[in-house]
């Protein structure tokens, strides 16, 4: 599988960003970036497109306090590989990468924290391995199994990520926040991709997600949903309030997960998509309080 990986200068003093860099062998021969922080029960923070565990770097701080935070790269994202062939990307690509990495570093008792394609990716893993995970908080993603009439929005989302040949990602952040992002930060999201050749990932992900019932994704999200139905651990759903794209979601998801029907319904104040941007601070409160009401046993 043909790669390129992304020279270390080109991350050399980003904002809010001094955390250590972890790398860890992944499928294919490719090499999978990750931060690891803190101790004890982990909080497995996956992120979705096109960011990177950059994204959450403003949460590891106050999830440190809770306990161990592993935050990794998906591979064609961050400081991880990047095949340069589209082709190279599917649903199973980047779900055996992350379940090698879960074994790999033999991660037990998770917290999932995920959003985006963090969600389409993480939720079906835990459904699949539950004994390795304790609790979900689930912020702006979905199930997607091609049934729904996909909306307008993502259909123009997926032409544009399909058609273009240098996907704007420092740009996309930034329409997809509340938040004024300072030329800096959206240099950081730019990072991981000096040029077109290390962004076919970023282009694949729309394309992946399942818009008919027979799409190579809609099986595993449907399972996922199946699994979910019945799980028996607790359960955050936290979306924000300006998100057109996955907001009509929460109502769904809630509805899903029984547990999740326990937890008191929370809308985090002017975020966008990518709410980690926009409210770190209030995502990490009502994280501790939902891990403070739900201890592992």
């Amino acid at each position: 599988m043909d790669f390129v990986r992304t020279p270390d200068d080109r991350f050399e003093n980003l904002p809010d960003y001094p955390y250590a860099p972890h790398y860890l062998d992944s499928i294919h021969g490719l090499r999978m970036h990750y931060l690891d922080e803190g101790e004890g029960a982990p909080f497995l923070c996956l992120h979705g497109e096109p960011s990177w565990s950059y994204l959450y770097r403003r949460m590891i701080p106050g999830l440190q306090a809770l306990g161990r935070v592993v935050a990794p790269d998906l591979l064609g994202f961050g400081k991880s590989d990047k095949p340069v062939n589209r082709e190279d990307y599917s649903y199973s690509f980047h779900h055996d990468a992350l379940v090698h990495f879960i074994e790999a570093l033999d991660l037990r008792d998770i917290t999932l924290v995920c959003q985006d394609w963090g969600g389409l990716l993480g939720l079906p893993i835990a459904a699949e391995m539950p004994e390795r995970f304790a609790r979900l908080v689930i912020m702006n993603t979905f199930l997607p199994t091609g049934e729904e009439k996909p909306s307008d929005g993502f259909l123009a989302w997926r032409n544009f990520a399909e058609k273009q040949t240098d996907m704007p990602v420092g740009f996309i952040i930034q329409s997809a926040t509340t938040t004024d992002l300072t030329p800096e930060v959206m240099a950081a999201y730019d990072a991981p991709f000096p040029d077109a050749s290390y962004k076919a990932g970023a282009h694949m992900f729309p394309l992946l997600v399942p818009i008919t019932p027979d799409h190579p994704t809609a099986a595993a999200q449907k399972e996922a949903r199946e699994r979910l139905a019945k799980w028996d651990k607790p359960a955050l759903v936290m979306f924000s309030d300006k998100d057109p794209v996955t907001g009509p979601a929460a109502k769904h998801m809630r509805r899903l997960i029984p547990t999740a029907q326990n937890e008191p319904e929370f809308t985090v104040p002017n975020g966008g998509h990518f709410l980690q941007e926009d409210q770190p601070e209030v995502i990490v409160e009502q994280i501790a309080a939902f891990v403070e009401r739900n201890p592992i046993d």
